[in-house]
């Protein structure tokens, strides 16, 4: 049996230059690892869109440096081999040259198509750090192909199921082991070509970090490690010192689990006291009994990506940024399953609704410091569509494929700039697709169109990023068999931030009949115009397309950030011009009439005094004013907390204690979908809620809850005074 490493906390008599020497090249071998990964891998999954993560571990498992790719794998790699650990150290053993393969959600994946293989690293006997990389995989078995068990009741039935099988041994793959894997995969190259791609990576890294210790010294190295960790800790609790106390609240939705079209929520508390945060998801949705779960691993994942940007974008990211930070879900529930509940939708239903609800909570924290403030963000693309394809290609060869061209949604605004159109996904900081040329290369479908769609994006005083729609069909072959998961289609997960309104739905079509459409239609209007068209719902699982039919899908863009009747209407003429707007969205949403491509200053101003009048019921008894923030310590752009612990907001309206809810003192109404936007839709068990101050009709916030649910208390601080 091994020796583990002890921690080397009391080395700290390296010199600064030899640390920050050190410190870098651990960086550069995470890099190396990530090139290593794409330039091996022949999986479109990693090599277009960057669906992986690697990095240098601790021999506790505790991460050193990760890549900046998908950031729910770098949260819950960590979990991986700490899991490994804990079974495998006494049988079979954990020896030089070994690897180990894992992907059950219950043991540290994400889901089951997160595959990842970690190798330990040695000095001598004595194990002193790891190595890891986990990809998206197309397909790892199961009832379906993809892996994405729509069907499924328990997870069993998914997808084959890795604990953490010793995969290479010694330094030589185990070849019983990597059949067993490759007769249980419809696409045995690809997922083939990837693990090795992984097991590639992990010894450049292996090689490259001895590297460095055969130069630096073994110590000094892993005395350098210790104290990134220790930095990170040190920064992010001198960070949260600077911010107010108090429970920072946020709620979301899933709509349908595969079965039925059953509504869950995911709900949040944040809890900042001093330099520590809680996380409590108490009151969250029993467990589903369909697919769209996530284990507990998923939801560390999920609160590590809403963290790393918000509060820690100047500071590296390693495990020192969990170390301030607990979290806590109950048994059973959807953002933490018990066994055998099925979780392989996880990535993109729960974990992906706990990382918008993570991110709104943790913004509405950072608004609340001059500090931190430029980092709060309105929600980027609030959830993601699944769409795959198989069959075969147009030689009669297999063919299967994730069309990930679904990432490019719309960013979240922020107080100071508006959200990036096609941004990619929050979890991704280095986002990427493929060309459509390439895509129409490596398989038999064509496009009919991929673009910007118009009135995706949020409104607000700085708009959201619009989203991407695309339109496909098959090619050369008589049919594809079509598999789309999703949520989003009935519940506007993109949510504004300060008055900012939701971004749009996703938007799925089927087209039956598509004679003469190639050329023809260009965006998603034009096809929801013609005759047979039909829209497929969040979840309809299986379906044929063959040769004639089209589907299309358009993404859901970034929310708003503020009221969207502060944003200068010749942002707003230039939004209309540049196709990103709608005229009518304009007057709708914005308050700004454009006529024959130019502002109507006059019309504009009547609008907008009249959308202020709607809010309220009557006129605002008060002046906006625009360019002002109310005085004292502020809770956003509009809001703040004066020196008698009163919350008023800009124009002065004093709106209670500030730790109580303000919203019952605010003008509160129900709007429908339509209100904020064309293309949002709702869930029969949900409504939308406007919250205004009674004063200057100033939108404060908008709300998306459950039919007759109390309203949500989303900043509340801490009564110094008491």
């Amino acid at each position: 049996m091994s020796t583990v490493a002890e921690p080397a906390r009391n080395l700290r008599d390296f010199d600064p230059i030899s640390f920050e020497v050190i410190r870098n090249k651990l960086s550069a071998i995470a890099e190396e690892q990530a090139i290593t990964l794409k330039s091996v891998s022949g999986s479109p999954v990693v090599t277009e869109a960057t669906d992986f993560n690697n990095g240098i571990y601790l021999a506790d498992g505790s991460t050193v440096t990760m890549g900046p790719q998908v950031l729910f794998h770098s949260g819950t790699m960590s979990s991986v081999i700490e899991n490994v650990i804990a079974q495998f150290s006494e049988n079979p053993g954990i020896r030089p040259g070994d690897m180990f393969i894992l992907n059950d959600p219950y043991r540290g994946a994400v889901h089951q198509p997160d595959v990842a293989i970690v190798a330990p690293l040695f000095d001598g006997e004595r194990l002193i750090a790891w190595a890891g990389s986990c990809a998206h995989q197309l397909d790892i078995g199961g009832m379906s192909f993809g892996s994405w068990a729509v069907d499924a009741y328990e997870i069993q039935q998914e997808a084959m199921l890795l604990p953490g099988v010793k995969i290479v041994e010694a330094g030589e793959i185990r070849e019983d082991i990597w059949q067993m894997i490759m007769g249980m995969t419809r696409l045995p190259m690809v997922l083939g070509l990837d693990l090795k791609a992984m097991i590639a990576a992990n010894n450049v890294a292996a090689r490259r970090l001895e590297q460095v210790m055969e130069r630096y010294g073994t110590e000094l190295v892993l005395g350098v490690m210790e104290a990134e960790i220790e930095a990170s800790e040190r920064r992010l609790r001198a960070r949260l010192r600077q911010l107010p106390d108090g429970v920072f609240r946020a709620v979301d939705f899933l709509e349908h689990d595969g079965h039925e079209d059953l509504l869950y929520e995911v709900r949040l508390a944040v809890h900042k006291r001093d330099d520590e945060l809680v996380f409590d998801f108490e009151g969250s949705s029993p467990q589903a009994p369909g697919f769209v779960n996530c284990t507990r691993a998923g939801l560390v994942g999920a609160v590590f990506t809403a963290l790393l940007p918000i509060l820690a974008p100047d500071i590296r990211w390693n495990h020192g940024i969990l170390h301030p930070v607990e979290v806590r879900a109950p048994e059973a529930s959807i953002i933490n399953a018990s066994w055998p509940a099925p979780v392989s939708s996880g990535t993109v239903s729960a974990v992906w609704v706990a990382t918008n609800v993570s991110v709104a909570a943790l913004s509405r924290l950072a608004a609340c410091s001059t500090a931190t403030s430029s980092e709060a963000a309105a929600i980027t693309k609030g959830s993601m569509m699944v769409l795959t394809l198989a069959g075969q290609d147009r030689d009669g060869g297999p063919y299967g494929t994730f069309v990930l061209d679904s990432t490019a949604g719309g960013g979240g605004a922020y107080a100071d700039h508006d959200g990036i159109s096609g941004s990619g996904d929050y979890c991704v900081p280095r986002p990427s697709i493929a060309n459509v040329e390439s895509n129409e290369a490596g398989g038999p479908i064509l496009y009919l169109y991929r673009r910007l769609v118009p009135d995706t994006a949020g409104p607000g005083r700085r708009r959201g990023g619009a989203a991407v729609g695309l339109a496909l069909t098959p090619h050369d072959v008589d049919e594809l068999a079509a598999m789309l998961i999703s949520h989003g289609v009935e519940v506007p997960n993109s949510a504004g931030l300060f008055g900012g309104m939701e971004a749009a739905c996703n938007d799925p079509l089927l087209l039956r009949e598509s004679e003469g459409t190639v050329g023809r239609v260009l965006d998603p209007d034009g096809l929801r115009a013609i005759a047979g068209t039909e829209e497929t719902g969040p979840k309809p699982g299986h379906f044929r397309l063959a040769a004639g039919q089209v589907f299309a899908y358009s993404f859901q863009g970034g929310g708003g950030f503020g009221d969207p009747l502060d944003r200068d209407p010749e942002a707003v003429l230039a939004d209309v011009l540049d196709g990103l707007v709608s005229p009518e969205s304009a007057r709708d949403h914005y308050g700004v009439v454009v006529a024959d491509g130019a502002l109507d200053a006059t019309a504009t101003a009547a609008r907008r005094a009249e959308i202020r009048a709607e809010r309220l019921g009557t006129a605002p008894a008060r002046e906006v004013p625009v360019d002002a923030g109310a005085e004292g310590e502020p809770l956003g752009p509009y809001l703040a907390r004066g020196a008698d612990g009163r919350l008023r907001c800009r124009c002065g309206e004093d709106l209670g204690a500030v730790a109580e809810n303000w919203k019952p003192r605010a003008a509160r109404r129900l709007v429908g979908p339509e209100a904020h936007g064309r293309r949002i839709r709702l869930h029969p068990g949900l409504e939308l809620r406007e919250f205004s101050c009674p004063a200057c009709a100033t939108l404060l916030e908008c709300e998306v809850g459950r039919v007759g649910e109390p309203d949500l208390h989303t900043i509340e601080l801490e009564d110094r005074a008491g």
